[in-house]
């Protein structure tokens, strides 16, 4: 029999209601062009179609091309699929001599296939467009494994199992399409009407092989290569091609010389991907599982508390990340309230928390050897926090999450951390002075400020080639070994950079000059901290420069004369002279707290804001100009700058907050016009202020600018 083609299908489909004759209710969805919305295959064309009464939408399949035998196999299909209830099939309808087409065909009338219409894109498109998105790959093969178990418990089989033939809607589940090459009971005895697509079916699959068992070679195949791809996407990169996953039918031929089988030999760590692999080799060797059972495909879902383990990068900022870590572990009202007290230890009424070690602080904490409970996913925030008399910890496997100052200024000497930790949260290991090594799990995605701050014995630390987050500085005041194989930070000459080499996260130098690349744009929060350096050159590239970013806690008395670019060098008492990037366009809170020594700072035109006490107790600035581009001058900012004589304010300037300028040495100061706001105090205890100025700020915006003490603000050291 001749078939019309695919252009004699659109004329016939855009006059639906009349050319349909038990379907004439259904209009065509047109697209963009107003042409009828389809898609086209080897053997027909799928066009989208609307009962209008109804509001459903269908998919009517108009076949291309002959194929003996087709007639009676989907009256077949459809009887076995009309008792079937799950999302994974859709409902099927062969109709015989359905739609009129005007053609040169011997035929006029036409048979055509009804099925629902699934909304979302094939598994193929869904692949190409996350691969790299780890979490959303794990799904991905998680659902496909539950439909894969789903339908070797069923006694009939799709018969071409491959991306292109499952569709993923968009609330993620799938649903199997094309039944062309579907075999159901009534079938058996009969040939195949096809042996699938070759880089899925096995290599020996014939005609002859059509039972309910064809589907499991390409299940086995398809689950492996998803479940890879969800631990090392680049393999879809370097194996992959279009129409196919990772295995080509070259690879079933001979797998003693299939280099992607070769490639998955470096992920048989992980027990999913050894599972996948021996129900592939099995398949392999016998065509099918009949000697597994499907509950091999079920997989535990993977966990989402950080948008699972590897959406790091591709769906999550740094500052998201580290939010949902401190979220997980921080301790709730609802975790006291309910917590479970062990040997004065407290658990969550679940047992996935340590909740406190210390939960009478009447009672000193005095076990130098710990166990933590198994089933223990989560250590909150600060459970061993000043335990001084632990000195060992043995972590259960199994456990996630290590929250903020969880063991900080305990005495541990080692750490065996099991592989299953995600996240380790800020502090959590300051000052364990005794700490001499710690191994970090394989799988640790996420480290937070200050982990490691004052581990002074600690003389090495390997990172993970999972690690992709890291939130400000976690080695300041360390400076031992530092391993990191992550492909997400790059590290040269004991500093830490991003991938792109345009953010410092962190020094582990003990050289007295530092030198910055011309590359960097941004420097983290706290990234010099705890670094003895002298002098710092830093080029005009730097656009931002975090809190605390070169803070100094050592007291050393350097005898050098620093001149720095620019930076936030909280209590730093070496630094004379600043000079700030025009490309900044804020100065940040506290930038140059407590800078004793500071005498000049070039504040260029471009900043437009100077931050909370950013120049407070600089008792040796003397005098500053502020450009015309700044508009807020904020809280304390040149608190207590006891010998800050002359400030020059530009017109432009909009707001002056409480006590900025208090407690300093000023004798006269100019307002300029458009200045609209002014705190209170924010001249008080300015002794040396001559009466005419004093008597025009007092008139101008009142009294409580000189008069209205405000206790600073108090500095959150790290």
């Amino acid at each position: 029999m001749q078939y019309p083609l695919i252009s004699q299908y659109v004329r016939a489909i855009q006059d639906a209601s009349s050319n349909l004759d038990k379907l004439a209710h259904l209009e065509p969805v047109l697209d963009d062009h107003g042409e009828p919305y389809r898609s086209s295959g080897a053997f027909a064309v799928v066009f989208k179609m609307k009962d209008e009464q109804t509001g459903k939408y269908y998919a009517l399949k108009c076949f291309t091309e002959e194929q003996e035998g087709r007639a009676e196999a989907y009256r077949q299909i459809a009887d076995e699929l009309e008792f079937v209830d799950s999302s994974y099939i859709t409902s099927v309808k062969y109709l015989e001599k359905e739609i009129f087409v005007d053609s040169s065909c011997e035929e006029d009338d036409f048979p055509v296939l009804l099925m629902d219409w699934i909304d979302g894109e094939t598994m193929e498109n869904y692949i190409a467009e996350n691969y790299q998105d780890n979490y959303a790959m794990a799904m991905l093969c998680y659902r496909f494994c539950k439909m894969a178990a789903w339908l070797r418990s069923q006694p009939f089989a799709h018969g071409d199992i491959k991306p292109d033939n499952i569709m993923v809607r968009p609330d993620g589940n799938l649903t199997l399409v094309d039944y062309d090459g579907m075999f159901v009971p009534a079938m058996k005895g009969q040939k195949s009407p096809t042996i699938g697509t070759k880089d899925f079916s096995h290599p020996l699959r014939t005609v002859d092989d059509f039972d309910e068992t064809i589907d499991d070679f390409a299940l086995a195949s398809v689950a492996l290569s998803l479940k890879a791809i969800s631990l090392e996407p680049s393999l879809l990169d370097d194996y992959g091609a279009a129409d196919r996953l990772l295995f080509s039918a070259e690879d079933y031929r001979d797998l003693s010389k299939s280099k992607v089988l070769a490639a998955l030999h470096e992920l048989m760590n992980d027990e999913e991907v050894n599972m996948f692999l021996s129900m592939f080799l099995l398949a392999n060797a016998k065509k099918n599982l009949g000697l597994c059972s499907f509950r091999l495909f079920n997989l535990y879902k993977p966990n989402n508390d950080i948008q699972e383990l590897s959406l790091m990068k591709g769906r999550c900022n740094d500052e998201q990340i580290r939010k949902k870590i401190e979220s997980i572990t921080s301790l709730t009202d609802e975790d006291r309230k309910k917590s479970v007290v062990l040997f004065n230890v407290a658990y969550s009424a679940d047992g996935k928390k340590l909740v406190s070690a210390r939960c009478d602080w009447g009672i000193e904490f005095n076990i130098s050897n710990f166990v933590v409970d198994a089933g223990v996913e989560i250590i909150c925030d600060g459970a061993f926090d000043g335990c001084y008399s632990l000195t060992q910890v043995k972590l259960p496997a199994g456990l996630k999450y290590i929250g903020a100052n969880a063991f900080r200024n305990c005495s541990l000497t080692e750490v065996l951390m099991p592989n299953t930790v995600l996240g380790i949260g800020s502090k959590a290991f300051n000052s364990c002075t005794n700490l001499q090594n710690i191994s970090i799990s394989d799988n640790l995605v996420y480290l937070g400020t200050g982990v490691f701050d004052n581990c002074r014995r600690l003389e090495k630390l390997v990172l993970s080639k999972s690690l992709s987050v890291i939130s400000g500085n976690p080695f300041f005041n360390w400076h031992g070994n530092l391993q990191i194989v992550s492909d997400s930070f790059v590290y040269e000459q004991s500093i830490l950079y991003d991938i792109s080499k345009t953010k410092i996260l962190a020094c582990l130098s003990t050289e007295k000059s530092i030198k910055i690349p011309s590359s960097v744009s941004v420097i983290g929060d706290f990234a010099f901290c705890g670094c003895s350096f002298e002098t710092v050159s830093m080029p005009t590239s730097i656009e931002y420069v975090g809190k605390c970013a070169f803070l100094n806690r050592y007291e050393d008395d350097l005898e050098t004369t620093n001149y720095c670019w620019e930076g936030p060098y909280y209590g730093h008492s070496c630094l004379k002279a600043v000079r700030l990037s025009p490309k900044m366009k804020l100065i940040e809170d506290r930038l140059f707290l407590g800078c004793l020594n500071l005498m000049t700072v070039y504040i260029p035109y471009g900043i437009e804001s100077i931050g909370i006490s950013a120049f407070e107790d600089c008792e040796k600035l003397s005098e500053i100009i502020i450009p015309a581009s700044v508009k807020v001058i904020k809280k304390n900012a040149f608190y207590g700058c006891k010998r800050l004589t002359k400030v020059v304010i530009s017109e432009g300037i909009e707001c002056i907050e409480e006590s900025a300028f208090s407690w300093s040495a000023l004798e006269n100061i100019k307002l300029p016009k458009s200045l609209k706001n002014v705190g209170k105090g924010v001249f008080e205890n300015c002794k040396n202020l001559n009466s005419l100025t004093r008597k025009v700020i007092m008139d101008t915006f009142g009294k409580s600018t000189l008069e209205s003490p405000i206790t600073p603000e108090p500095f959150p050291f790290p």
